[in-house]
């Protein structure tokens, strides 16, 4: 299963740990998961809280049970578990840094190179705007990407990360 919810990339990679340790070891419905994320983290809306609290599932650090609970995974936030679960479980972040090469591209220009992977339906969800949607889910995925030491920022755009790992 893959996420689009990505919520914006923090100032530090620690930020993800402390998240989660704000969603509950004893499940709990979502409006507790998101009233205590608000609480524990100064978060400014119940809709930040869901989209971390959706973030935090997507890279496997909490769970939702079959009775739509949510709990804490036992699973330690490391660089290298989150860049792992990252590509792998939020929609189009490895479309996205397949886009990437060594030329600066904006958060548009990337976009653009995206767009046919939207689903037609999210086209209809938010016929007006979906351009926009969109676009700011890619940006967001760029800044996690810069985060995680994926991405670089150059020259105003985004660039592939230099890693000695060939198997990114």
């Amino acid at each position: 299963m893959k996420f689009k919810l990505v919520p914006e990339a923090p100032a530090q990679l620690d930020f993800v740990a402390d998240a989660q340790r704000a969603v509950p070891l004893v499940p709990g419905t979502e409006d507790d998961c998101c009233a205590r994320l608000m609480r524990r983290l100064d978060f400014e809306s119940r809709d930040v809280a869901r989209t971390w609290l959706t973030f935090l599932r997507a890279v496997e650090l909490a769970d939702e049970t079959d009775d739509g609970s949510f709990v804490r995974r036992e699973t330690d936030p490391t660089e290298v578990h989150l860049t792992d679960a990252f590509e792998r479980r939020v929609y189009g972040a490895s479309d996205v840094l397949a886009l990437l090469d060594d030329d600066p591209k904006t958060v548009e220009d990337v976009f653009e190179g995206f767009e046919d992977r939207v689903p037609v339906w999210e086209h209809h969800r938010a016929a007006e705007n979906w351009r926009d949607v969109w676009t700011e889910r890619v940006g967001r995925i760029l800044d996690w990407a810069v985060l995680l030491d994926l991405a670089e920022r150059r020259d105003g755009g985004y660039v592939a990360a230099d890693t000695p790992d060939a198997d990114r």
